[in-house]
């Protein structure tokens, strides 16, 4: 008897899917989606994002940190 296994479903990029071109670092409810709780940029492998599009969504998280529409971390 074969012991149970996990097959994971590949993930569709959520951006290719709606042909979003452009990521705005100024559309932080967006941005979020993307951030942990402890401010962490979530990794592709679990946001299913492809590597273009990742790319586009850290740097518009470090564009909107630096302007200060988002946090560095959550305060305690």
């Amino acid at each position: 008897m074969e012991k149970g296994r996990f097959i994971q479903r590949k993930k569709n990029c959520r951006f290719c899917t709606d042909k979003i071109n452009y990521i705005d670092y100024k559309d932080t409810g967006l941005l979020r989606n993307f951030v942990t709780e402890r401010g962490k940029i979530v990794p592709r492998r679990i946001s299913g994002n492809c590597a273009s599009h990742q790319r586009d969504v850290g740097q518009a998280i470090k564009r909107a940190r630096s302007i200060a529409l988002l946090a560095f971390s959550e305060e305690r």
